[in-house]
């Protein structure tokens, strides 16, 4: 490849502002390759971050996997899951019943049979 190179005179304020302009438009290259530096050291801490995340992870599930509930605690939790079951059942029933109470009071109440 073969380069065609012109040199000219140019007043230094052009030579500055041309200069400026390209300064603040491009990186240069001492600070791309501190910018991939940084990031590669970024890759490197979130690594080991993600590395110390797993071993955790894998401590909790084991300490869950050992721990399991007594059979009467989950005997009561049953219970205890039914009864509020029956419950919400029973108290719709309930409110049902006041709704029909009421309509049949406000039809009594117009005159309508």
């Amino acid at each position: 490849m073969v380069r065609l190179r012109k040199r000219a005179l140019l007043p230094a304020w052009l030579r500055r502002a041309v200069l400026g302009w390209f300064d603040a438009r491009y990186i240069s290259r001492a600070d791309h390759r501190q910018d991939i530096k940084d990031a590669l050291w970024e890759v490197q801490t979130l690594g080991r971050e993600v590395t110390a995340l797993r071993a955790e992870v894998d401590r909790l599930r084991a300490q869950v996997a050992k721990a399991t509930p007594e059979q009467a605690r989950v005997t009561r939790w049953d219970d205890a899951h039914r009864l509020a079951q029956e419950t919400a059942a029973a108290m719709e029933q309930v409110l049902q019943n006041e709704v029909l109470l009421w309509q049949a009071v406000d039809s009594r109440g117009t005159g309508a049979p």
